[in-house]
C-alpha cells in the first residue's frame, strides 16, 4: 500500500471534533458508537456524524437509508435517545424552517389533503394486509388483556362501541374510516348504518368490496365536504393530518353533522408540547403534511362545539402494537418485495418508520388519546364504557 493510501486511510479511521461531539451527546443516552449492545450504533462512514449534527433526524434517517450506520435494535435506540431528549439538545437550521412552514403555512388544504393518501395509504391494500390484523385496522391497539395483535385491535374497536354507547339502528359517521374496520365490527356486533369517508382510493375500493353485505357506505371525500346527521360520529387515526389550521373547522363540521344528543369520540396520537413542530423525516418519507395535536390545541378546536365528556391516555400501548407489525412486515418481505417490487431502501424507511416511532411511545414523547365529546353535555353526566 502506498503512502499517499496509508495517509489518507489514517485520517478516514482520526476521530474528528464533530465525532467527539456527537459520542458526548450520545454518551447521555447511555450509546455508545461501535459498541456492542443492541441498541449501540455501528457508523460506516464518518459523514454520519455531520448528517446527524446539522439536519437532526431528517440527516439521521437519510444517513440509515443509505446504509451508512446499523444498529441492531432501532426502537432501543430511539428509546434511550428520546428519553434523554437529545433531538432538542441538539439544534439545527432544519427545525427553524419546519416551524415556520407549519406557523405560517396551511400545509393541511383542501386540495394538499389527498397527498398523504396518494402518498401513504395507497401503498396497496396487500402491502398492509401482510402487516396489520385481518380488519386492517391501522392504528394502536389496546393490549391490557390481549395477547395477540389481532385481539388487541379487536379490544379496541369493541372498547369505542362501548365509549359510544352504540345501539341497534343508530347512523355511525366515521371521518377517516380506512379499509372500515371499526364500521365493520360497530355493524356486525352492535347493528349501526355506517358511512365513512376516505382519501384513499385504495381503501375505499377494498372496503367496499369487502362488505357489500353489511349496511354501509364508503365515500372518497375529504372532511369538509361531508354533509348529513348522525347519531355518533368517530374519528380513528385521522386527526393528525387535520393539522393545527383547520383543527376548528374539524370540529365545526363534526358537530354540525352530530344531533344534539349525540356523542363523537376521536382517537388520535398526541404531542407533550403544543409548540412542536412535525418531524421532517417522517413529512418527507411516511407522512407528508402531518401535525400531531397537543392537549391544548384540541381544547382550543373544542371550544364552543362540544362538551369534554372523557379523555383516556393509552400512548404505551402503540409501542406493542408497532412491534407486532414491524414482525409482520419482516415476515412478510421475503414474498411481497419481489410481487410488489420494493427494494432494500424502502425495506430499511418501513422498519425505520415503525421502530423510531416505537422508542418514541416508549420514551412517553408521544401519546394516543380517545376523546369522548357532546354537543351538550350528557344529562347527569357521562359513564366511562371501557371494562
Amino acid at each position: 500500500m502506498s503512502e499517499e493510501l496509508i495517509s489518507r486511510d489514517s485520517k478516514q479511521q482520526q476521530p474528528t471534533h464533530l465525532g467527539h461531539e456527537l459520542e458526548k451527546w450520545l454518551a447521555l443516552a447511555d450509546i455508545q458508537v461501535g459498541g456492542d449492545r443492541p441498541w449501540d450504533i455501528r457508523l460506516k462512514t464518518p459523514r454520519v456524524l455531520e448528517q446527524a449534527m446539522s439536519r437532526g433526524n431528517l440527516g439521521l434517517g437519510e444517513a440509515y437509508l443509505d446504509g451508512d450506520w446499523e444498529v441492531d435494535r432501532l426502537d432501543e435506540f430511539f428509546y434511550r435517545l428520546l428519553l434523554a431528549r437529545l433531538d432538542e439538545k441538539v439544534v439545527h437550521s432544519g427545525l427553524f424552517w419546519q416551524l415556520v412552514r407549519c406557523r405560517f403555512m396551511n400545509l393541511q388544504t383542501l386540495q394538499r389533503a389527498w397527498q398523504v393518501g396518494e402518498a401513504h395509504y395507497d401503498l396497496g391494500n396487500e402491502f398492509y394486509a401482510a402487516m396489520l390484523d385481518s380488519r386492517l385496522t391501522y392504528t394502536c391497539g389496546y393490549w391490557q388483556e390481549a395477547d395477540s395483535l389481532e385481539a388487541a385491535q379487536e379490544a379496541k374497536l369493541d372498547m369505542i362501541c362501548r365509549k359510544l354507547g352504540l345501539e341497534p339502528g343508530m347512523k355511525l359517521l366515521d371521518i377517516g374510516c380506512g379499509w372500515g374496520s371499526f364500521m365493520s365490527y360497530a355493524a356486525e356486533h352492535y347493528g349501526v348504518e355506517a358511512t365513512g369517508v376516505t382519501v384513499s382510493r385504495e381503501q375505499a375500493a377494498w372496503a367496499a368490496e369487502r362488505y357489500q353485505q353489511l349496511p354501509l357506505k364508503f365515500l372518497l371525500q375529504d372532511y369538509r365536504q361531508v354533509e348529513g346527521q348522525y347519531d355518533r360520529i368517530v374519528s380513528i387515526g385521522m386527526f393528525e393530518h387535520v393539522g393545527r389550521k383547520n383543527m376548528q373547522t374539524f370540529m365545526e363540521v363534526a358537530r354540525s353533522c352530530l344531533k344534539p344528543e349525540g356523542l363523537m369520540l376521536l382517537h388520535t396520537i398526541g404531542k407533550n408540547k403544543r409548540a412542536n413542530t412535525p418531524d421532517p423525516w417522517l413529512d418527507k418519507y411516511i407522512f407528508p403534511n402531518g401535525d400531531l395535536p397537543s392537549i391544548g390545541q384540541i381544547g382550543d378546536a373544542a371550544d364552543g362545539n362540544f362538551v369534554v365528556e372523557d379523555l383516556h391516555n393509552f400512548g404505551a400501548d402503540y409501542d406493542k402494537t408497532l412491534l407486532a407489525w414491524d414482525i409482520n412486515f419482516t415476515r412478510a418481505w421475503p414474498e411481497i418485495a419481489p410481487k410488489l417490487k420494493l427494494d432494500e431502501r424502502f425495506y430499511r424507511m418501513w422498519r425505520y418508520y415503525l421502530l423510531s416511532c416505537a422508542g418514541a411511545f416508549r420514551a412517553r414523547r408521544v401519546q394516543v388519546w380517545q376523546w369522548v365529546l357532546s354537543p351538550q353535555g350528557v344529562p347527569g353526566g357521562y359513564q366511562r364504557l371501557q371494562g
